[in-house]
């Protein structure tokens, strides 16, 4: 991912990138049911980085396997490259937790772009004081082990109900967040960034008391006046 990319991807909503996907026949882009832990962190942009969960087993999972360096949770913390998001497969199920707060800020030291589950983290409050984009579905108190086997990194995997291939481009704000197929991640960032500055437009006409019609969609009026503020605005 270029800094254009980047850059263009962190200044559009995640509403944006939704419409600017449907345009290309994709629907189920926006991970279901999560929030961001800490409101005021930095937006979330970087390829995904996968880590994928089963339903734990009580003759496997105990607390021993995190003496193992070869577990699957703890090679994804120090492995996740630097400005990468790490996404947690952990089946929509928050019952357990899916990492905690020591883990997240290990993830967060490495300079990781943020974390997303469709489960739950531990530790809430430590993760709440951290710049760090972390996102998830409910607090969860139990170690990942009473519901949680950590099978495999950076396979394709489901977070929220959508498939997530490393790479993919992970986008979120304040309202959710939004995967991007790696492949067209360019030309939605900058389709995205254009539909942005055009809506910041008519956001502007409108809380001046304008109406819609004809203004967005805009007629051949409105693309005139928008070319003109865009000119003054230097945009």
């Amino acid at each position: 991912m270029s800094d254009a990319v980047r850059t263009k991807l962190g200044a559009v909503s995640t509403a944006t990138l939704t419409t600017v996907l449907m345009k290309r026949g994709l629907r189920n882009v926006f991970i279901r049911g999560i929030h961001k832990i800490n409101p005021q962190a930095p937006r979330l942009v970087g390829p995904a980085f996968t880590l994928r969960y089963i339903p734990a087993r009580e003759d496997i999972d105990h607390l021993g396997v995190f003496g193992d360096l070869n577990h699957p949770q703890r090679r994804a913390i120090e492995e996740c490259p630097q400005g990468a998001v790490l996404v947690i497969d952990s089946r929509k199920d928050h019952s357990a937790a899916s990492a905690g707060g020591i883990l997240i800020t290990r993830l967060f030291k490495r300079g990781a772009a943020g974390v997303v589950t469709d489960g739950g983290f531990r530790d809430t409050p430590d993760i709440a004081s951290l710049p760090f984009a972390a996102y998830h579905a409910a607090p969860s108190a139990p170690t990942n082990l009473v519901r949680h086997h950590a099978l495999d990194i950076n396979q394709p995997i489901g977070c929220g109900d959508v498939p997530v291939y490393p790479g993919d481009l992970m986008v979120g704000d304040n309202e959710g967040v939004v995967v991007i197929p790696a492949a067209m991640a360019e030309e939605v960032a900058n389709e995205a960034f254009e539909q942005t500055v055009f809506e910041d437009f008519v956001e502007e006409r409108v809380r001046a008391g304008q109406g819609i019609f004809g203004l967005y969609p805009p007629n051949e009026g409105t693309a005139a006046a928008f070319a003109v503020w865009r000119k003054e605005k230097g945009r």
